[in-house]
Formats: structure tokens, C-alpha cells, sequence
């Protein structure tokens, strides 16, 4: 008599089969170590400053001595510490066309403002940040207001803050570089804080470089580990959808701004204490360094993408150019092929990046 193979429903109920294991579920699947690397925005920012620095390493001698690297290190970071505030305010999608005339507003504001008034450095120091913080949220302020774009709001301060920097120098100083304040009261103490020079195993090291990975570190956790990180991050993708879902969207872009206000400050402080006096026409031209700088770090011209370390390793691969061509005694002409040349791949490489990310 032929004999039948159980039901599977029988079978469970009388344990002669094993069930068949759940269904993986891919949303919870761990990724790829490979992917998750690729999926990074500066990625393509480390790749390249490894070639830059092997290249460099070879072809120009002064650039393997320990002393070189310091001023590397030095070059970029008065790139990188403005570069942290242009990448997050360009991940919060805007852009600002005058931070780089704003450094040397600020510096002139503390420089002038101690000097004609006679009074101590630090009161001429909080009077420039003032200031700064407040050309940041006037940026901010009258995008908002008008729903121009941050483009020609920013590009139109930018020739008044030039306009102004020239004049009111003129005007103040009969020439065009502020007096030197080395003498007055307050200043050591605030040559210490935005202009010490470290010297570490013979190499002199400007505080500059240990503010840059300050801010570099407290801007990475900011952006990834609190609430107000991911509202820039969803202002930047989408801000109609962001502001449905409750993100203040005017507050945060405001305070992008200032935060490029007040790195502005920062820097144009070191500027100051550093070489004691402002050239009023410097700064021009600044500012798309600091673009370019975040842009081959990995953020994208359309926001909502990118990191602040990208920012700095931009930063890091401006350093090395321009010094390793100095170096390897090139002419200096070639650098802004460079940069046309890095803006554009970097752009490409950052979008094909963006594009697999989303694919995994």
C-alpha cells in the first residue's frame, strides 16, 4: 500500500519538519563597509589630497621638510576655519558672497574702532564681533524677507563691504591700511589667543591650525548628533518640506549666516594680532576659496549634502597647491587652472558620488 508525505501543516503540528527561517528584512541589513565608505561626501576630497600630497612629495624637495608642512598646515587653515561655515551654510543651501571682504571688515572694525578712541584692544575685539554677527543676520534677515536668492543678496554686501572697507579707511587713516595697535593695552593678551605660534618638535605650528580642528570636530558633531544639525541638513534638501514638518526654517538659515559672520570674525582677528595692521583691500577673491574648499570636500551647489570635514580636507588640498607649487617652483599662474580644474571634477565627482549613495 503506497504510503502519502504529511501535510506541512501536520507535520509542525507534530514536529516532524523544521519551518522554513523568516524573510531577511533589508532595511535593517547591515551595509557594506565599501558602501558605507562611498556613501561619505568627502570621499572623493581624500583620494584626492592623497595624490596631491604623493605628488608634491616628489617633485618638489622643500616640500618633504617637516618645516614646510607647518606652513601647509598654517595656509590652510585660515582657509578651513571660514571653509566650516561656508559648508554648513552651503549644506543649508545658500551661499555667501561676501565673507570674504567681511574678514577684513572685522578686522578693520577692532583695529580702527581701538585705535581712534583710544581704548583697549579687547573693547575694539567685541565691537568687530558685534558687527560681523550683525552684517551675518542682516544676509539672512533680507533673504528671508525678500525670497531673493542668498547669491545676489550676498553679492550686493559684498561690494559694500568693500565699498566701505576702502573708504572709511581713507577716510579714517588717511591711507589705506589701518595704524599699527602693537603698543596698546590689551593687545598681548589678545596676540595669545588669536595669534600664538606653538613650536613642536622644531616646527612652529600657528594656534590657527588647533582652532581649524576645533571646529572642524564641534561642526561635525553638531551636524550629526543634534536636532537643530538635521534641521540644516532639511532646510538645504527640500525647505517648503522641512517647514511643513515644523523646522524653523527662517531661524536656522539666519543663524548660518551669523555663524559665517562669526568665523569672519575669528579670522579677521588673527589677521590683526597676527601682522598688527589691516590692509583694507585684502579679502577680495576670498570667498571662493572658502566655496571651492567645501565644494571639493563634498557639498553639493543644491544643498542638503556634505560635511565640514570635507570642508577642511578642501581646505588641506588649497594648502598643499598652493604652497607645493612655490615649492616645486612652478609658476604660480598655473594654480588658478587648478582651481578651475579641482571646482569642476570636484563638482562631477561629488554628484556620481551622491547618485550610487542613494542607489545603495
Amino acid at each position: 500500500m503506497a504510503t502519502t508525505a504529511p501535510s506541512p501543516a501536520a507535520a509542525g503540528a507534530t514536529g516532524g519538519a523544521t519551518p522554513p527561517p523568516a524573510a531577511r528584512d533589508d532595511r535593517v541589513g547591515k551595509r557594506p563597509l565599501v558602501a558605507t565608505l562611498l556613501s561619505r561626501p568627502e570621499v572623493g576630497s581624500v583620494l584626492g589630497a592623497v595624490v596631491i600630497f604623493v605628488l608634491f612629495m616628489v617633485v618638489a624637495e622643500p616640500f618633504r621638510n617637516p618645516a614646510s608642512q607647518g606652513t601647509v598646515l598654517y595656509q590652510s587653515s585660515t582657509i578651513g576655519i571660514m571653509a566650516v561655515a561656508v559648508a554648513m551654510l552651503m549644506i543649508g543651501g545658500e551661499f555667501d558672497l561676501s565673507a570674504g571682504v567681511a574678514v577684513v571688515t572685522s578686522g578693520l572694525t577692532a583695529s580702527m574702532t581701538a585705535y581712534q578712541l583710544g581704548l583697549n584692544v579687547w573693547v575694539g575685539v567685541l565691537i568687530a564681533l558685534a558687527v560681523s554677527l550683525a552684517i551675518g543676520a542682516f544676509n539672512g534677515w533680507l533673504m528671508m524677507k525678500t525670497g531673493l536668492p542668498s547669491f545676489i543678496i550676498t553679492l550686493g554686501t559684498f561690494f559694500m563691504l568693500r565699498g566701505l572697507n576702502l573708504g572709511v579707511t581713507r577716510l579714517v587713516s588717511d591711507g589705506v591700511s589701518t595704524r599699527n595697535i602693537s603698543d596698546m593695552e590689551g593687545f598681548a593678551s589678545a596676540k595669545a589667543v588669536f595669534a600664538h605660534v606653538f613650536t613642536i618638535g622644531g616646527v612652529n605650528i600657528p594656534i590657527t591650525v588647533f582652532y581649524w580642528i576645533f571646529f572642524v570636530a564641534l561642526s561635525t558633531w553638531f551636524l550629526l548628533r543634534t536636532r537643530a544639525g538635521n534641521w540644516v541638513f532639511a532646510v538645504g534638501g527640500e525647505d517648503k518640506a522641512a517647514r511643513a514638518v515644523g523646522v524653523p526654517v527662517k531661524k536656522t538659515k539666519i543663524g548660518l549666516f551669523m555663524l559665517v559672520g562669526f568665523m569672519a570674525w575669528f579670522v579677521g582677528m588673527h589677521q590683526l594680532f597676527n601682522f598688527n595692521v589691516v590692509q583694507s583691500g585684502q579679502g577680495v577673491g576670498n570667498e571662493f576659496l572658502y566655496i571651492i574648499a567645501a565644494v571639493v570636500g563634498g557639498c553639493l551647489l543644491t544643498g542638503g549634502y556634505g560635511s565640514t570635514i570635507g570642508g577642511a580636507i578642501g581646505a588641506f588640498i588649497f594648502g598643499m597647491t598652493s604652497q607645493g607649487i612655490v615649492y616645486a617652483r612652478w609658476n604660480p599662474d598655473w594654480f588658478f587652472l587648478f582651481l578651475g580644474a579641482m571646482l569642476l571634477l570636484a563638482t562631477i565627482v561629488n554628484l556620481v558620488v551622491k547618485t550610487q549613495a542613494e542607489k545603495r
